[in-house]
């Protein structure tokens, strides 16, 4: 008779024991693997080291380079919170998420509606994003005062009211 040593059963597979089951879920690894080898350089021989330097030409910077700076000085009201793990940024591009390592960015035709919550015990503010296709993503900031709330509203609210611009359709139900 034969016997086996261990378990018999099979380990189970999916998303639900792996997040890394669903493609896209998680980000690729950044860097590189444990196990590759650092790369060596050698030093420049004689001969290279008295060769004569090549001048340095100064870059110019990139077109691109030159928008982002453009785009990076509101000329509007700008919106801005966060704590030690999230922040929210509301200005003439739209509104930027980010929690720990996980951001989003939502332009301002993106969005369906900007909800905010205020607490009636504690000091989380809670914005939510909403988009046209019914998703929301919301996200708590931790204020250090509960006065920092209308503040907050007030600063968003005025965001807002310069961006953002309502349908006058109602949604639709199903």
């Amino acid at each position: 008779m034969e016997q086996r040593i261990g378990s018999s059963s099979q380990p189970l597979e999916g998303a639900g024991f792996d997040p890394a089951f669903v493609p896209g879920l998680t980000s690729p690894a950044a860097g590189q693997p444990e196990d590759a080898k650092p790369e060596v350089t050698s030093s420049p021989t004689k001969a290279e080291s008295q060769s004569e330097p090549e001048p340095e030409v100064p870059a110019e910077p990139a077109a691109d380079d030159a928008t982002e700076e453009e785009d990076e000085t509101p000329e509007g009201p700008v919106f801005e919170a966060s704590d030690r793990r999230a922040k929210i940024v509301a200005d003439h591009r739209g509104v930027r998420l980010r929690l720990d390592e996980e951001a989003c960015e939502f332009r301002w035709d993106e969005i369906g509606a900007v909800e905010t919550e205020i607490p009636r015990f504690g000091k989380r503010y809670t914005v939510t994003v909403h988009t046209p296709d019914r998703r929301w993503y919301p996200i708590e900031i931790e204020a250090t005062a509960r006065s920092r709330f209308k503040e907050w509203d007030e600063q968003l609210d005025a965001v807002l009211d310069a961006y953002f611009e309502e349908d006058t359709e109602p949604m639709e139900t199903d």
